[in-house]
């Protein structure tokens, strides 16, 4: 619920007093979702000031009003691409320079399939070349009533110039749809997918029989799914196993220390992926434990791992993996990764309580998060008590409450904050890194 302000015009000592009574009694409700805990003021450039990490200047940077609520960003121009809604069923896709706030190429507006709400935004690498990816789930026309007629419409936007290629899959379930690896995957989060070439729009369904499914592993057609992309194939789950169509195995690259029939992906990026495991039987923390490592997604490699506490009841959605702009430094949840010095972190109380949500990473290994939240998008919106942490020696540090911490922060140092304004209206702020 909102705060409001709330103006009395004085027509009798006592209805004011009635209203003071009202007002105290029923208390000003809970922070709203991305609103800053003290009045937002502006600049000398008119960027609105919110209270961050001394590490930003908030006297400069850029601010983008109205936006979408995913944007994504080249890592080889620097180019921020968001989209902003044309009209009530048209969306364009726009980009701007992400240290400087400047204006670069936008698309043509269109309707997706699901015109009253945002499509969803991407990026996706070939080759070294990079491309935005918008897309959207929808009925084609009126009157569908056959799954042909539910598609996943996708517009492929070259970073460099914009240049567009539409492409339309017909998927007759709700899909889950990433761009892990050189290509965009479409699942149906079982065992049927899709993958497009951004390149040249070809599109490769591929089912379960395609799976590969390695020898011997009897829980590998059980609770089958497909994770992500890599280059050299798709990332598949069995129930207590993994593996890369016809490449690796995770029983073949298990973790020392752990049951080798026991992992489990549970979050994928660009090159890396994320598995749990069961601790070997007859360790000494086996029960109270698992390892969570990071894993090269092209050999299966551990790159770094730690151990953390059991959570006392399976949730229902694991911590998302989220990568600083370099990769060298990776968090998820209360877990933090060095991958330089191949140390990983669990930032939770000795007895598995009060863990720590850890948000987004930068370059410099300072990740930041909070105490208390419930996820990633709680601390974002300004849930629990704000923290930073420096991955490379595992210290942590309270910030002021009232701080907001970033969603991330680009190569070139800028951090990225959002916040609603009074009406409603969302915001995305760039605030370089202190001088």
């Amino acid at each position: 619920m909102r705060q409001k302000i709330v103006r009395l015009v004085l027509v009798g000592g006592v209805l004011v007093l009635a209203l003071l009574l009202l007002l105290a009694t029923c208390g000003s409700g809970e922070k709203a979702a991305d609103k800053p805990k003290k009045q937002a003021r502006k600049s000398e450039t008119g960027v609105t000031q919110l209270t961050v990490p001394s590490a930003y200047a908030t006297e400069r940077g850029w601010e983008l009003i109205g936006t979408s609520p995913d944007y994504a960003i080249s890592r080889t121009t620097g180019r921020l691409a968001y989209l902003v809604r044309e009209s009530e069923t048209k969306y364009q896709l726009r980009t701007i320079d992400s240290k400087t706030g400047r204006a670069g190429w936008h698309g043509e507006s269109w309707r997706p399939p699901s015109p009253h709400q945002f499509p969803r935004l991407l990026q996706v690498t070939v080759d070294d070349h990079e491309y935005f990816v918008t897309w959207a789930y929808g009925k084609v026309g009126e009157n569908a009533l056959t799954p042909a007629d539910t598609i996943v419409s996708l517009d492929v936007y070259d970073v460099e110039d914009g240049s567009r290629r539409r492409v339309e899959v017909p998927w007759n379930s709700v899909p889950t749809v990433s761009t892990t690896g050189p290509g965009i995957l479409i699942s149906d989060g079982r065992t049927n997918s899709a993958v497009v070439d951004p390149v040249t729009g070809r599109v490769t369904n591929v089912t379960a029989p395609a799976l590969k499914y390695p020898k011997d592993c009897k829980t590998c057609k059980q609770l089958t799914e497909v994770w992500g992309l890599t280059q050299k194939g798709l990332l598949v789950s069995g129930s207590k196993e993994f593996w890369v169509q016809g490449g690796w195995f995770s029983r073949d690259v298990a973790p020392k220390g752990t049951d080798k029939f026991s992992g489990i992906p549970t979050s994928v990026v660009p090159g890396l992926i994320l598995a749990k495991w069961q601790l070997a039987k007859g360790a000494k923390r086996a029960t109270t434990h698992d390892m969570w490592a990071v894993h090269d997604a092209e050999t299966g490699k551990p790159l770094a791992s730690v151990e953390c506490s059991k959570p006392a009841i399976k949730p229902g959605q694991y911590p998302q993996l989220v990568s600083a702009p370099s990769g060298s430094y990776l968090v998820a949840g209360p877990l933090a990764f060095d991958l330089a010095t191949k140390r990983g972190f669990c930032f939770e109380g000795a007895d598995g309580t009060k863990p720590l949500t850890l948000a987004s990473v930068n370059d410099e290994g300072t990740a930041y998060g909070a105490a208390s939240a419930r996820n990633a998008a709680d601390v974002l919106a300004g849930g629990g008590a704000p923290v930073a942490v420096a991955v490379r020696s595992g210290s942590t540090g309270a910030l002021p409450s009232n701080v907001m911490v970033p969603g991330m922060e680009t190569s070139d140092g800028v951090g990225l904050f959002r916040w609603t304004d009074e009406k409603d209206r969302p915001h995305l702020i760039g605030y370089p890194r202190s001088s």
